[in-house]
């Protein structure tokens, strides 16, 4: 039996690998239309900064390796330009030469390309480029050798546009990243990517959102904004998205979606029999709500490449979905996500709740702990995990895998104090900062806690609600909510007769946990209490123009 692969890095080559494990005797033939079938995209940007300082290390493996050890017949620069399912063909371009290729089965990996959009100058713009393979990479560091650039414009904050800022950042090169969303990595909340946009811009990096290109003028190094900004720039990124690259299936009956994502079943079958098709190209489940999604990560590409094989050798194994876990360092700081987050959450009308949770990295009286900052959304009732967002310079990936794993487990907030999860000293907390969100999120569903949001405080006050701060003295010095009340924590109890008991009392103190503390003690005297969730430090970074000093 033959079994075709179009594509290979991740998809693709997990495929062709796992099947030959599990048949010697199979014929598989691998076609990828760029000159290396198996390389680190995702290393890509940090080849540009240097912190990887071999291109080789970039290339994972060779055709030939690639035959020696797994029998693999790899053909690199083999673009499929049609598929034939009556006979059960593919044609490939190599050059000038067409090659037509029989298979028993296909499986299609053909990735995603970066979405180009129309913009005017864009065709006389000698100094575009994207990021998504070697060559891409081989360009970019070519341009910057010869011309020794000293701006650089990304367009795109996501994932690869703040790692590539910062890169370029790293090598001396003054950056300015665009985005035309609210906020630097849309796929967390507002909230939470202001962090990321202080570490952006602590590192010299000009950062402006809600703002579309429209034109570039002389030659790429003038960039022009929908907002009326115009950027000058030596060379430029984009970075705002991408798309299934499945041109190579129209005509060929296999059915995608309205983006070109290629429909698979369970099984990774399309619905043209002995097709199968995983990676980037391919539409998802996303895990927690059955809909279609597309993920564009290495991770389920790795998984699905394994399972497709399995399938294709007869093993039952099924294609569960995606949570699109996610993880980003720039600079200093780690942002890592899983699940849903608050915009998907209004739009699907969920009965969710939210709270932010300050902690270390490790114990805080240990020598080099450092902070995280974790925000855990669940079922207001249930205690359905429905996702979670960190952001910190260490650790960040320990607390979201460890909620991943849990959401995935279809455990809730009330299993998170459970967890033991590994303790000493240099390595984590007693009490660890997933182990306190789910006792601060139990405490909303138990009601022992009522909390509000960040963006709910203004109207709050307007209708006339009392916002007490229970910091210490000292902490003033940092600023203060506008039209707070101040009384330390330690002198609530005896200065309870300066709290208003008809209004609405808004406790906050620096984090979260002494407020919470000041709402358990005024509630049992009777009062009306809410805790500002994620306190002073929050509403401080998001906004900081409320704050008076």
């Amino acid at each position: 039996m033959r079994t075709v692969i179009v594509g290979g890095v991740a998809g693709g080559m997990s495929a062709a690998t796992r099947l030959r494990r599990l048949d010697e005797k199979m014929d598989i033939i691998v076609l990828d239309k760029g000159p290396y079938v198996s390389f680190a995209n995702c290393g890509l940007p940090y080849y540009i900064g240097g912190e990887i300082n071999e291109r080789e290390k970039l290339i994972v493996q060779t055709p030939q390796r690639l035959e020696d050890r797994f029998n693999l017949d790899v053909r690199v620069e083999h673009e499929v330009i049609h598929i034939n399912t009556d006979t059960k063909e593919v044609v490939a371009l190599s050059g000038d030469n067409e090659e037509v290729i029989p298979y028993d089965k296909l499986v299609l990996s053909p990735g995603a390309t970066p979405i180009i959009p129309t913009i005017a100058g864009m065709e006389d713009a000698d100094n575009l480029f994207t990021l998504r393979s070697i060559p891409d990479v081989d360009g970019i560091m070519n341009y910057i050798d010869e011309h020794e650039p000293k701006k650089a414009v990304v367009i795109g904050a996501g994932f690869i546009g703040t790692e590539t800022a910062e890169n370029l950042t790293s090598r001396g090169i003054e950056v300015t990243i665009i985005e035309k969303a609210s906020h630097v990595l849309p796929s967390v909340d507002a909230e939470m990517a202001v962090f990321l946009e202080y570490e952006l811009k602590k590192n010299g990096v000009h950062v402006i959102s809600e703002a579309g290109v429209i034109a570039f003028t002389d030659n790429g190094k003038v960039v022009h904004l929908d907002n009326g900004v115009e950027v000058a720039t030596d060379m430029i990124i984009l970075s705002v998205g991408v798309r299934p690259d499945t041109d190579m299936i129209k005509n060929s009956g296999i059915t995608v979606n309205d983006r070109g994502g290629i429909l698979v079943d369970e099984n990774y079958e399309t619905n043209v029999k002995d097709i199968y098709a995983v990676g980037d190209a391919i539409v998802v489940k996303q895990i927690q709500t059955g809909e279609d999604a597309m993920i564009s990560l290495a991770s389920p590409a790795n998984r699905q490449g394994r399972q497709v094989a399995d399938v294709i050798a007869g093993l039952p194994r099924k294609n569960k979905g995606s949570l699109g876990t996610a993880i980003v360092r720039v600079f200093s700081q780690v942002m890592a996500s899983t699940g849903l987050n608050e915009t998907q959450l209004i739009r699907l009308k969920k009965d969710y709740a939210a709270v932010h949770i300050p902690g270390k990295n490790h114990a805080g009286y240990f020598p080099g702990s450092s902070d995280i900052f974790l925000k855990l959304l669940f079922d207001r009732k249930t205690g359905a995990i429905y996702g979670a967002q960190a952001i910190g310079r260490d650790g960040v990936d320990k607390r979201i895998d460890v909620i991943s794993t849990a959401i995935l487990g279809e455990l809730t907030v009330f299993d998170l104090p459970e967890l033991e999860l590994s303790y000493a000293p240099p390595f984590g907390s007693a009490k660890d900062i997933v182990n306190m969100a789910g006792y601060a999120a139990m405490n909303i569903i138990e009601g022992m806690s009522e909390n509000i949001q960040w963006h709910e405080l203004r109207k709050l006050q307007d209708d006339g609600a009392f916002v007490l701060d229970v910091r210490d003295d000292a902490e003033l010095k940092a600023g203060r909510l506008s039209n707070a009340t101040h009384i330390p924590l330690s002198e609530l109890r005896e200065r309870m007769n300066e709290i208003p008991t008809d209004n609405l009392i808004i406790v906050s103190c620096h984090s979260g946990l002494r407020s919470y503390l000041a709402e358990r003690i005024l509630k049992q005297n009777g009062f009306n209490v809410r805790n500002l969730d994620g306190a002073f430090y929050l509403y401080s970074k998001v906004l900081p123009e409320e704050i008076e000093h």
